[in-house]
């Protein structure tokens, strides 16, 4: 080896201890706290996405820090749906769930899905545990009410759109239990009603409320998104509560992420320090999100 490659290739390894002591402060800070993660989007559908969050989380739970997964599911679902001849219909995004549909939901979220994301985890050397709503009361739901307003007609309608829940409460002592025992909890977002009837769960308010119950560090939604962009469409990299009401309110954050960034302005609401919406296409994006200076998404802080 020459003088001059014998110094580049120092120069390369210094790089990557200069990169660890970066991230040094912010290990210390999340040690032994728990982070939330929704798992969605195109992560959960390209290989070498996939294979990338298995080993963020497996890195995470080795250097001292608790990840909690959630993931959704909606074009898998999809899928097996148009197989069955059954059109997917959708009100404010949300899937119209009739009885045989709940089968289908629930059969692909917690039967195929779920287990796919539990044997990823495992094949890298997690402890990873699959879980729906329904295994030890984790996620007791009711039924969600969609309500349109009329101004024109002066009242107001609600629209059934079948089995679809919205989260009653969380039993945190299922979590905390497996935490203790260094699993991986892996949470499929279906909920069981009073009656033991399932409920169909929105992936992203899942996350929100078990994010709250567990008073999480963190809930990190990851998305097909850069992340929040303002008016001339350049990432917004912080947000508050004011400056996201201000956004709304001018319409600049409309449509999918309108949902999300409720989603993590209530989990701010229950407790959770930090709430980060990035973009899960980018390549160890959680590891960067909470691990560098920079960051890859958007951040969003109580003040």
């Amino acid at each position: 080896m020459n003088k001059d490659k014998s110094i580049k290739e120092m120069e390369k390894l210094i790089k990557k201890a200069d990169v660890l002591l970066e991230a040094l402060p912010y290990i210390r800070n999340l040690y032994k706290k728990t982070i939330v993660i929704k798992y969605g989007g195109n992560t959960m559908i390209a290989e070498e996405l996939k294979k990338n969050f298995a080993m963020d989380i497996v890195l995470l739970k080795y250097i001292g820090i608790n990840p909690v997964i959630v993931h959704g599911g909606g074009p898998q679902i999809g899928r097996i749906l148009e197989k069955m001849g059954k059109k997917s219909k959708f009100v404010d995004g949300l899937r119209v769930t009739d009885e045989e549909t709940i089968d289908v939901v629930e059969m692909v979220l917690v039967g195929k899905v779920n287990k796919e994301i539990v044997s990823l985890i495992n094949r890298h050397g997690g402890k990873a545990v699959g879980l729906s709503g329904k295994d030890g009361g984790l996620i007791k739901a009711k039924k969600y009410k969609v309500v349109k307003s009329s101004p024109e007609a002066n009242k107001t309608e609600i629209i059934d759109i079948g089995m679809v829940g919205e989260v009653e409460s969380i039993n945190a002592d299922v979590l905390n239990t497996l935490d203790e025992g260094g699993f991986i909890p892996v949470i499929a977002p279906v909920g069981v009603g009073e009656n033991g009837e399932t409920y169909n769960i929105n992936a992203d308010f899942v996350a929100g409320e078990i994010a709250g119950s567990l008073k999480a560090e963190k809930l990190v939604l990851l998305t097909d998104e850069e992340g929040v962009k303002g008016k001339d469409g350049s990432l917004l990299s912080t947000l508050n509560k004011k400056e996201i009401d201000y956004l709304i309110k001018k319409g600049i954050i409309k449509g999918g992420m309108l949902p999300k960034v409720n989603c993590c302005l209530n989990a701010l609401e229950s407790g959770v320090t930090k709430t980060h919406i990035i973009d899960g296409r980018v390549k160890h994006a959680i590891l960067l999100e909470i691990f560098t200076d920079e960051g890859v998404g958007t951040q969003i802080v109580e003040s």
